[in-house]
């Protein structure tokens, strides 16, 4: 028709279709190497409401949503911060100064988030953007959430155990001892 590809869906035990319609042109704007330590992953679920208009005329204009969002939060330390003054050895005794441990990846998983109530005013179609503003603030939240419960801490700690047994196994030191990063003045 257009020389797109078509994908029709046929969600099981609907008699409605969807056609979903996919440019067959694909842009990769930058490609880089990446020398991040992945080092914990949460699973998050968070419910969230997202409305407009919904003062005294909200029976009429209003737009409310409940969104049920399902998603993850992956920390760890980038070593691609690491610099050769990071590392350094006395005595056969590795000294190590890791990267402050940050947030990688949060994001929502689709298969899994769904609206679970939208209640639209008598007239109006709705905000067409509540939906993508819940979802963001989902992923605020997952994030807040996360950090509040200590995922930076402990992406340091599986940080420096995984590399406590790396460097071990290299059998070059006779041990690995991690130091706090220099602060920042």
């Amino acid at each position: 028709m257009f020389g797109f590809e078509h994908l029709i869906i046929h969600p099981t035990g609907c008699h409605v279709c969807t056609t979903v319609v996919v440019d067959p042109v694909t842009i990769i704007h930058r490609v880089r190497s990446l020398a991040r330590l992945e080092t914990i992953q949460y699973s998050v679920e968070k419910v969230i409401t997202a409305e407009s208009g919904q003062g005294a005329f909200g029976f009429l204009f209003g737009d409310r949503l409940l969104l049920v969002a399902h998603g993850t939060v992956i920390a760890g330390v980038d070593l691609e911060k690491l610099i050769p003054e990071d590392l350094r050895v006395e005595d056969n005794v590795l000294y190590v100064t890791l990267p402050e441990p940050e947030i990688f990846v949060a994001t929502l998983d689709n298969d899994k988030s769904y609206i679970y109530d939208r209640e639209r005013g008598v007239l109006t179609r709705g905000d067409v953007n509540l939906e993508s503003t819940a979802r963001q603030a989902a992923e605020q939240e997952m994030v807040k959430g996360a950090l509040e419960d200590g995922i930076l801490d402990q992406a340091r700690q599986n940080a420096e155990n995984f590399l406590y047994r790396l460097f071990l196994d290299i059998g070059r030191y006779s041990d690995i001892i991690f130091e706090p990063p220099t602060p920042i003045p």
